[in-house]
């Protein structure tokens, strides 16, 4: 039974449903994790799900799946969904962050070292 005094905005259950559309995964052909970037294409078009348009004018610069739950305040399952929604319909595009740098070999660095010691 629902409570009469909750708000439709307060992230029920049943909201979150309408907002998916009763799906619980996304269809994208690469898995989305909490580190995925996501980048809009462009601006938000007419007509969208005001959530999708949200995730648009976020993604105007790089940000990650979980940065987009946050800002959104949405859990990560149902951003994916809909971020899966704007994948297939080109809308955004989805990458994996920047590998962090390989430092370089250990021994290598001892060496160096070595050598500055010497001079």
């Amino acid at each position: 039974m629902s409570n009469p005094g909750r708000d439709w905005e307060d992230g029920t259950p049943e909201r979150l449903y309408v907002i998916t559309g009763g799906r619980s995964g996304a269809d994208t052909p690469a898995p989305l994790d909490l580190v995925t970037l996501i980048i809009a294409k462009s601006g938000p078009k007419p007509g969208m799900q005001p959530e999708h348009t949200a995730i648009m004018r976020l993604c105007r610069s790089p940000l990650s799946v979980a940065e987009v739950s946050a800002y959104l305040g949405l859990p990560v399952s149902v951003v994916t969904v809909l971020l899966g929604d704007l994948i297939t319909d080109g809308h955004v595009l989805s990458r994996p962050p920047v590998a962090p740098a390989k430092l370089p070999d250990l021994a290598l660095i001892e060496a160096v070292i070595d050598g500055l010691r010497k001079l």
